[in-house]
């Protein structure tokens, strides 16, 4: 049977020697979202706690402690997510092709080496879909 640190990590109560680098890992946004306009993706996160502690005290926490910043379409603005809920989730996207980066970093706002996601997806046009099931949905309605 697995132990609880195996599932959780480490102690927060003992400071981990050499801890091994953090790592990101994020599922291929959900299809029942992307025909709603909406991203959502999993991720998941190793050797790290994602919480919101910020600034360089923060880097001397041992487990390691970060975040994630999020970048949509190569927009010069990003937000940090330390929120931990395991997804990152866009709405109202306008059909089309997007891009989404996901970065995993430090307190600081500093990249951990290897640690970025970039995924590249196509939301269809949903608005011609929604109004193509409400005229089917209007002229069944009316044959009545």
């Amino acid at each position: 049977m697995a132990s609880a640190r195996d599932i959780r990590g480490a102690s927060p109560y003992v400071a981990i020697e050499n801890e091994p680098a953090p790592k990101l890992i994020v599922d291929p946004p959900l299809p029942e979202g992307l025909v709603q306009g909406v991203y959502w993706a999993q991720y998941r996160v190793e050797n790290l706690h994602i919480v919101p502690v910020f600034g360089e005290g923060g880097r001397q926490v041992s487990p390691r402690a970060g975040h994630l910043h999020i970048i949509v379409d190569d927009l010069p603005w990003w937000w940090a997510d330390a929120s931990n809920n395991n997804t990152v989730d866009i709405v109202n996207l306008p059909p089309g092709q997007h891009k989404v980066r996901i970065e995993l970093v430090d307190p600081n706002h500093t990249i951990f080496p290897g640690q970025v996601v970039t995924q590249t997806f196509i939301i269809p046009d949903y608005n011609s879909a929604a109004a193509h099931q409400r005229n089917l949905h209007a002229r069944s309605t009316s044959l009545e």
